[in-house]
């Protein structure tokens, strides 16, 4: 899980256990914009929370729980930090202190789509799918917010650890009109479809995939089941080439060298 901005991007990644999709392309945003009117306690409190993202982001968290902390000290009041509080003892494995985190980021602004997504993520992880999902949706309806495609893809992967195929299309397919570019959507949709037994369909998704991100073993194995069942040699020959020499030592090169296709 990363932190972009002060608040964790939304990928699916993150969705333990689900058909997952090429690497989150997001990182840490820019600082968030203000008004010019933040009181000294707000400005060391959002600050605070800024290098806490940041610290997360590098895989550094003891530090960024710190970091964390001291904006709460700063501005207890802060929701942003809240919310980067709830991913970091998500991470941590600390759930009580997560849900609590989130629960009062929410409190602060209902309307926070970024501490919605986060606790939709949250949810989901721990087995409350169809509560996350509820999440995700109340963060995409926040006509502010800037990246609702993340949240209508990890609704779409959670959706799919349901079961819910049908629901999980729809809610890739409404990333993709959101960014008609967005490697998890696309990555998701061409996995769908080979689901499916489209496998036409499949591999135009997957076409797409590979205009706008680098290839992972995930995706290179996809492609080389896809093009199996639609009988073009060279082109699953071509992939599987790839798969073999980039990524030799992934679970998905050995279940090509053992033939386990599905």
């Amino acid at each position: 899980m990363r932190l972009a901005g002060v608040a964790v991007a939304a990928a699916c990644l993150v969705l333990a256990g689900c058909a997952t999709h090429p690497a989150d392309e997001s990182g840490l945003k820019p600082a968030t914009s203000t008004t010019g009117d933040e009181s000294p306690a707000q400005l060391r409190a959002r600050v605070h929370t800024e290098l806490a993202a940041s610290y997360f982001d590098i895989g550094n968290v003891g530090v960024a729980l710190e970091e964390v902390k001291e904006a709460l000290r700063a501005d207890p009041n802060y929701g942003p930090a809240h919310n980067v509080a709830g991913v970091i003892y998500a991470q941590l494995k600390e759930d009580r202190l997560a849900e609590e985190s989130f629960q009062r980021a929410l409190r602060i602004n209902a309307a926070d789509s970024d501490a919605l997504n986060n606790y939709g993520m949250f949810l989901c992880q721990r087995k409350q799918e169809r509560e996350g999902i509820r999440y995700f949706v109340q963060a995409v309806r926040n006509p502010l917010y800037a990246s609702p495609e993340r949240s209508y893809v990890n609704a779409g992967v959670c959706a799919r650890r349901i079961g819910d195929t049908a629901g999980a299309a729809e809610f890739f397919l409404l990333a993709l009109k959101v960014r008609p570019n967005q490697p998890q959507a696309l990555y998701q949709m061409a996995d769908v479809s080979y689901a499916r037994g489209d496998f036409g369909e499949a591999k135009r998704y997957l076409n797409r995939l590979t205009q706008v991100a680098t290839a992972n073993a995930e995706t290179l194995w996809l492609g080389v089941r896809v093009e199996r069942r639609l009988g073009d040699r060279n082109s699953e020959a071509s992939y599987a080439l790839q798969l073999r020499n980039r990524f030799p030592d992934s679970q998905e090169a050995r279940a090509l060298l053992a033939g386990q296709y599905e």
